[in-house]
């Protein structure tokens, strides 16, 4: 059982993602880590530990950025050495970045096919590492110079066609957004919600619904994502802009497969 965040805001997320994580700590104590995207930049900290101990303020200061997912891990397979905490990180396609809680029954036969046929390298012994080579291998398979929410739920088709097990997973694509997915039976829970702030929206997904509520998300726009869902949250470059919510386009808004 592990812990995920991941947040979309108007303004640096990183002190949002650090809170949540604490009160995910129960959820997994061997090891804790952000990733945040700050203009497609990737800033990432992880290590072994409780969440207090692995993020010091020289560490939250260098995660900038108004896009970022989080990772409490309990080890459920591969060993505890500090490679094994998330997120996990490719550069290819768009650099992606990935925190997972499940578990892939046919993870051996993945990593096989992913080195042979997709000719992709995995360095641990993590599952997780498997499936986000998994999603990077269908989304590049697209050949998309600026992927849309289609592509990005084409790629997560891939991951339901190919991987076995119960997982739940949030992938940040740099400058682009987050994408949450669950397996196809539903096995590990992954919650969506948004609050208004500043006269802008602002979305969270999450492994639980305290996470929702430390944050102040609203309980009315709550709710468990549905069996064989996935829910992409595009970035908000436009808050950095300062152009007015009234003036975008709405595909800039959150887009739903079932």
């Amino acid at each position: 059982m592990c812990g995920l965040v991941g947040v979309v805001g108007k303004s640096d997320v990183a002190v949002c993602l650090y809170d949540t994580l604490t009160v995910l700590q129960h959820r997994g104590q061997d090891a804790a880590g952000i990733a945040t995207s700050d203009n497609g930049k990737l800033n990432l900290r992880k290590d072994n530990g409780l969440v207090k101990d692995v993020f010091r303020t020289r560490h939250m200061e260098r995660l900038a950025g108004n896009m970022g997912i989080g990772h409490v891990r309990y080890p459920t397979a591969g060993s505890s050495s500090p490679a094994l905490a998330q997120p996990f990180y490719v550069n290819s396609p768009y650099g992606l970045s990935l925190a997972h809680n499940g578990n892939l029954t046919n993870a051996a036969e993945l990593s096989r096919d992913l080195f042979k046929e997709d000719l992709r390298h995995i360095n641990t012994d993590s599952d997780s590492e498997v499936l986000l080579n998994v999603f990077a291998h269908e989304l590049q398979l697209l050949a998309k110079m600026v992927p849309s929410p289609e592509d990005v739920f084409t790629a997560v088709r891939g991951v339901h066609r190919r991987c076995r097990g119960g997982y739940a997973a949030l992938v940040m694509l740099g400058g682009y957004g987050i994408v949450g997915f669950r397996d196809r039976n539903g096995i590990r829970p992954l919650v969506f919600g948004k609050r208004e702030r500043d006269g802008f929206t602002e979305y969270m997904m999450a492994s639980e619904s305290v996470a929702l509520r430390w944050c102040a998300m609203s309980l009315r726009a709550k709710r468990y994502m549905s069996i064989f869902s996935a829910i992409f949250t595009p970035a908000c470059a436009r808050a950095q802009r300062n152009i007015p919510p009234a003036s975008l386009n709405t595909s800039t808004l959150p887009a739903l497969i079932r």
